[in-house]
């Protein structure tokens, strides 16, 4: 395959919707899609979809068409803004595009299945918005009306997508368009013994599990675990209160790309005792730089951290401490950061590119021969 053109000879024609990025600092999501935007335009035309300019200063400088947002009720209709575009593919980060009167190919994208066990919605979210995502996830087949419009589902990782084939989600194929760490990082000299800190990046959420790394900061009391995202006041007020006497637990409420290098370049390990993930970006992150990750044991962090993460039950906190105590041991740190980026080197944006182009042949390929 031509990853470059079409069977036309001509640049594939990609729009990308990126209508869910931030406009102020990514999350998991709008991450993905404006990484996915930039390491595709080297292969193929895109164009970009958004609802709000302020969007464009965490997205690719790439041509872009300004539409309604993915939460007005015109989204049912959203297909007629976009038919004018002549796409060859339309991508779309999430499910909830809508299709209605489309005349392009369609990947819709499902990172995971987390709500469906842990239904509390995003803070972020409007009241209204909040209520329907619980309704949306007391069952599986609002998740296969919206999947079933799709020409191809993409997920991020094999976890995802055997759930969802456990699960019969949709009857449409399945790709992985995975995710991968941010642009050319410069992994640590192993040589260098590292700073006793340790490093968590996540949301604060009960499924994350942060609770658990906090009491196993009692038999760490030598080390700084360093909370890096943005807490609201009451979640913060929380979990100070679980702080065990005499360990260190500093809050940043947010952090820059830059400082959370700096971090994870002087860190131990990234440390997540999350209990669900469609991916568990922040391991690949830190591996990327060499830095150890010491991670509940589940399929996705299995997936991710192959044989350089160090596992343990998520509800084991002492069981935590002594995985971070091991690190300690003679040659085991710079072995593990060495493994670290070799296995954070087995993903890569050109890759997930190289996939999404992959499908947009296969697909353009399939409407050619269905009109000729």
């Amino acid at each position: 395959m031509n990853a470059h053109s079409s069977a036309a000879g001509r640049l594939l024609h990609l729009v990308i919707d990126a209508r869910f990025t931030r406009t102020d600092h990514h999350d998991g999501i709008s991450r993905y899609g404006a990484s996915l935007m930039e390491a595709v335009a080297p292969y193929a035309r895109v164009t970009m979809l958004i609802s709000d300019e302020r969007q464009l200063a965490l997205l690719p400088d790439l041509p872009f068409v300004l539409i309604t947002s993915p939460l007005s009720p015109r989204e049912l209709f959203v297909a007629g803004q976009i038919n004018v575009l002549e796409p060859d593919l339309v991508f779309c980060p999430m499910q909830t595009m809508g299709s209605w009167g489309k005349k392009y190919p369609l990947v819709l994208t499902l990172h995971d299945l987390i709500y469906y066990e842990h239904p509390a919605p995003p803070g972020f979210l409007p009241a209204p918005i909040r209520v329907l995502w619980r309704l949306y996830h007391k069952a599986y087949w609002p998740q296969r009306l919206l999947l079933n419009r799709a020409d191809v589902v993409a997920t991020i990782s094999r976890t995802t997508q055997a759930l969802m084939e456990k699960h019969s989600l949709t009857r449409k194929p399945i790709r992985i368009v995975g995710n991968a760490p941010q642009g050319s990082r410069v992994p640590r000299d192993p040589a260098v013994a590292p700073e006793k800190t340790l490093v968590y990046m996540g949301s604060f959420m009960p499924y994350k599990n942060v609770e658990t790394l906090i009491a196993g900061m009692a038999e760490l009391k030598d080390f700084t675990l360093h909370l890096l995202s943005r807490v609201n006041p009451a979640r913060r007020a929380e979990l100070e209160a679980q702080i065990p006497a005499g360990a260190s637990v500093v809050f940043h409420n947010g952090v820059t790309d830059e400082e959370y290098d700096a971090l994870l370049l002087r860190a131990t390990a990234l440390v997540t005792l999350s209990k669900a993930e469609g991916y568990g970006l922040p391991l690949v992150e830190a591996m990327a730089l060499g830095t150890p990750v010491v991670v509940a044991d589940t399929d996705i962090f299995r997936e991710v951290g192959g044989t350089a993460a160090g596992y343990v039950p998520a509800d084991s906190s002492s069981e935590f401490a002594a995985a971070v105590r091991d690190l300690a041991e003679p040659g085991v740190w710079e072995e593990r950061s060495t493994a670290s980026v070799a296995q954070a080197a087995t993903f890569s944006w050109d890759a997930s590119a190289r996939e999404l182009l992959a499908i947009a042949e296969e697909l353009v390929a399939a409407k050619a021969a269905t009109s000729s």
